[in-house]
């Protein structure tokens, strides 16, 4: 494991999540249900297979997703976020909302963010504890 270069708590974040492939992954795994490596690729951003692999990998031994093998097809992963990445959202949707503010971004998107704020703790919680079933359900198969 590489030694940190800073312990102070902006650089630990960055460490993790200093480009934009990797909150993207989180985003479509979190708000999108992509739990496949070709749905995660499949995004609007069009990330590169080799990105996409690295970034899971990191992802994985950061302890912010898990990867287990699909029941039903032993030769793909499923990815699940860990109780780690589930507490990411409140975080995400802070960032949506002051995109919604100072950035240009679609309707189909500006209505889905509306909505999560709309929503309050009450819908994070409700989605959190969806994502927190199917970590508990990945990590005991």
């Amino acid at each position: 494991m590489k030694e940190d270069k800073s312990l102070c708590p902006v650089n630990q974040y960055l460490e993790i999540f200093g480009d934009k492939w990797t909150l993207l992954i989180i985003r479509d795994m979190m708000f999108v249900g992509k739990r496949y490596f070709n749905e995660l690729r499949e995004s609007d951003e069009n990330i590169a297979s080799n990105i996409l692999s690295n970034r899971l990998l990191k992802l994985e031994e950061s302890g912010i997703i898990i990867k287990t093998k699909d029941s039903r097809h032993k030769q793909k992963n499923v990815y699940s976020l860990t109780q780690a990445g589930i507490d990411l959202m409140p975080i995400i949707i802070q960032m949506s909302s002051w995109s919604l503010s100072y950035r240009k971004v679609s309707e189909k998107d500006r209505i889905h963010v509306t909505e999560l704020l709309n929503g309050g703790k009450e819908l994070q919680e409700k989605m959190s504890a969806s994502l927190l079933q199917e970590f508990k359900l990945a990590s005991i198969a």
